[in-house]
């Protein structure tokens, strides 16, 4: 890989900073993206006399895969057709992408491609390509340990010895997961994910999601229900929707008194799902519980009403960050430009069309 500012004329660039990089990217797949961009650059040169190289030059003198941290730091924008990508990339819009018209492929190292991808960018006919699919297992098996958790009552017992004291018949009444009845909001990537982890521990899984039908839920070893009927029937709830106008607070006040006394919300998407001051003065009265990855204001303010409560479990924003979890994203980013580079079909591109649906 060149680093930044070292070599222009790069095919292949990656707006992903060193830490990032090294976390999604072997030292193999590294080695793949340098290869296709050499590739690349071939193909360019054969295609346009202007940019050929001399004959004597061989392959390998071709750059490498290029890595800066800003899309600014691109020495020669000119050059590149594939672009990675990371999160902090801002809008691909018609002035950035004046500066790159040769950009055939970004390929986003996330999942959501919405910060970035613009009209202009489909307009141009350049291809999206994203590698969410390697962040389900990941969530989903965060979003099974809170399940656990929240059944068990791991959060209260926990706060209770941590703080002197010992059992309290408080802390509630604990549950295992077998045959426990476990609303999974939204048949995502990762929602699915978690289905079949529930469901190999026996849950008896009741899923909402309005593009499944009776059948595709079954398949999924789900009872399709609308909301209210899942939220009353549910002893876990687990949001898995996507970031859309029409999921704005999906689960609200309202619909959190629908829940069972002792039931337990698992928010492993967005914040943008939960009325989080709803869902604080739920688990305030001790009548829910909650474990929760994702939240409003992040990092979370140290007066924040989360860091008081004794019935909640949190973490930072942080359950796709397994080191497996990031390895398989880099890969799948390789996987797409190695296709792309010897013109095959792409498993993961996203159509302008998949961002009405897209979280």
């Amino acid at each position: 890989m060149t680093e930044e500012g070292r070599r222009s004329g790069a095919a292949v660039a990656a707006v992903v900073s060193a830490e990032l990089f090294a976390e999604f990217f072997s030292p193999e797949d590294a080695a793949r993206l340098d290869r296709a961009s050499r590739s690349l650059s071939e193909d360019r040169g054969a295609d346009r006399d202007e940019t050929r190289r001399p004959p004597s030059a061989s392959p390998e003198s071709a750059p490498g895969c290029l890595r800066v941290d800003r899309i600014a730091d691109i020495p020669d924008p000119g050059a590149v057709r594939v672009l990675v990508t990371s999160w902090g990339v801002g809008p691909l819009d018609e002035d950035v992408l004046a500066r790159f018209p040769r950009l055939e492929l970004v390929a986003h190292t996330g999942a959501t491609v919405k910060p970035f991808a613009t009209d202009a960018l489909f307009d141009r006919g350049v291809i999206v390509t994203q590698a969410g699919a390697g962040m389900a297992r990941s969530v989903g098996e965060v979003s099974l340990a809170f399940t656990l958790a929240l059944l068990h009552r791991i959060p209260a017992l926990h706060e209770g010895v941590r703080t002197g004291g010992w059992y309290d018949p408080a802390a509630g009444t604990q549950h295992e997961i077998a045959e426990a009845p476990i609303a999974v909001i939204g048949a995502s990537r990762t929602g699915r994910a978690y289905l079949e982890m529930i469901r190999a521990l026996g849950a008896r899984p009741l899923l909402v999601d309005p593009t499944v039908d009776a059948a595709e839920a079954d398949a999924l070893g789900a009872e399709l229900l609308p909301l209210d009927a899942a939220l009353q029937r549910a002893r876990i709830v687990a949001v898995h929707a996507p970031t859309l106008p029409e999921t704005h607070h999906l689960i609200g006040a309202r619909e959190l008194a629908l829940m069972p006394d002792g039931a337990g919300l698992v928010n492993t998407a967005r914040s943008w799902l939960v009325d989080e001051r709803a869902l604080q003065a739920e688990v305030s009265s001790g009548r829910l519980s909650a474990a929760i990855d994702v939240f409003d204001e992040e990092p979370l303010a140290a007066a924040s009403p989360w860091r008081t409560l004794p019935n909640v479990l949190l973490t930072p924003h942080r359950a796709a960050g397994t080191r497996e979890g990031r390895l398989r994203q880099g890969r799948i980013v390789a996987d797409e430009i190695d296709a792309f580079a010897s013109g095959r079909e792409l498993g993961h591109a996203v159509t302008r069309a998949h961002l009405a649906t897209m979280g």
